[in-house]
């Protein structure tokens, strides 16, 4: 235990991520004072590199926009989302200038961050902005994806960030401090300091709406990706705001979930769980053996079916002749084209078609086993 927490204390650059319940008031709108208080914490860690992965935009909107609480309609979400940002930014701005800091505003979508040359992009300025001594202020971009609305309060996203910008450690900030082996408002439960691994899991029950009523992430989508960060080689630290201070240095607080993998392919990780499929190929037997046992290509050849509507460039789902999904891949052909290449050899194609069809329809190297 004392080697992990060192590991903690001796991480250099961190992911931070805080929910929308540790910024807002008890009314839902935005409390500058928690916000200072974070920043406190933050900005006297000179010697690190800290990516903020902030919620908070649509708590920040619902007042400006006279709401009450969370709206549950998506086009009013993302409105509030689209003013709260600019809000948000501002007051984190105006924070980290009491301390000389200056932060630099990234919006992600996982669609984005799923393809090639936007996953480098992404990587460079985050990279480009710790260098120049800069805090990054991310947030998933509401007001444009749609998916963000369900994607667990920006959990996900800070394990994702986590790998994308080679973290050393990833902490989870919320308004629990730490994971429970119950309901924590039931007498006898007690925190679980540490999770090796899934079967330090087996048997303990894990909500799933968060407090504050609002944000959308609970325990359950923190948790997951605590274990998407574990398994990428990144330790993360679950506890409360209110401990940062003690997280960051590595005291025994929250909950911490000790590496269980090695560090994967960057761009893979956010396919396997940030990327949205926009259809499937169903494979013949043959096919499903490449592809899982040799972690071979997908050729033309080896497809029995199509389903959906997707453009070359999309995210589809790869499935067995039971409808299992067995891996995800960026697919080289437009749905209507697949139809025609199918059960055909590369070569055949190429004579009948030309060069450009002699060619896999997903890339090995754009492919990620579900279940390795």
């Amino acid at each position: 235990m004392a080697g992990a927490r060192q590991e903690v204390a001796d991480a250099r650059r961190i992911v931070v991520k805080v929910g929308s319940s540790s910024l807002t008031t008890a009314a839902g709108g935005l409390d500058a004072d928690r916000v200072d208080a974070l920043v406190d914490v933050l900005a006297k860690h000179q010697d690190k590199e800290i990516v903020l992965v902030s919620s908070g935009a649509i708590a920040a909107g619902l007042a400006p926009l006279g709401l009450e609480r969370r709206p549950r309609d998506l086009a009013r979400q993302q409105a509030a989302a689209s003013v709260g940002q600019g809000l948000l930014v501002a007051r984190y701005t105006a924070s980290f200038a009491r301390y000389g800091r200056r932060v630099g505003q990234v919006l992600l979508t996982s669609d984005d961050t799923s393809r090639r040359a936007h996953y480098r992009n992404a990587y460079r300025t985050l990279d480009q902005l710790l260098a120049m001594g800069a805090v990054p202020i991310v947030n998933e971009n509401d007001t444009v994806a749609t998916d963000e609305i369900r994607f667990g309060d920006n959990d996900r996203l800070a394990a994702l960030v986590a790998h994308l910008v080679r973290a050393d450690l990833l902490i989870l900030l919320s308004d629990v401090d730490g994971l429970y082996d119950g309901d924590p408002a039931t007498p006898g439960t007690s925190r679980i300091a540490e999770v090796r691994g899934p079967a330090d899991l087996a048997g303990v029950s894990i909500g799933s709406a968060g407090k504050a009523g609002v944000g959308t992430g609970g325990m359950v989508t923190k948790v997951e990706a605590a274990r998407i960060a574990a398994a990428a080689g990144i330790p993360v630290v679950l506890t409360s705001a209110v401990h940062a201070a003690d997280a960051l240095a590595g005291g025994p607080t929250g909950t911490h979930f000790l590496r269980t993998g090695r560090r994967s392919a960057d761009r893979l990780l956010w396919l396997a769980h940030a990327s949205t499929p926009q259809g499937a190929l169903v494979l013949d037997d043959g096919a499903v053996r490449a592809v899982v046992e040799r972690h071979s290509s997908l050729l033309p050849a080896g497809i029995a079916s199509v389903e959906g509507e997707f453009s070359a460039g999309d995210p589809v789902e790869l499935r067995d002749g039971t409808g299992r999904a067995v891996a995800r891949g960026l697919v080289n052909f437009d749905a209507r084209e697949i139809p025609r290449l199918m059960g055909r050899s590369t070569r055949e194609l190429a004579r009948e078609l030309g060069p450009a069809y002699e060619r896999e329809v997903v890339h090995r190297d754009d492919l990620v086993l579900l279940h390795p």
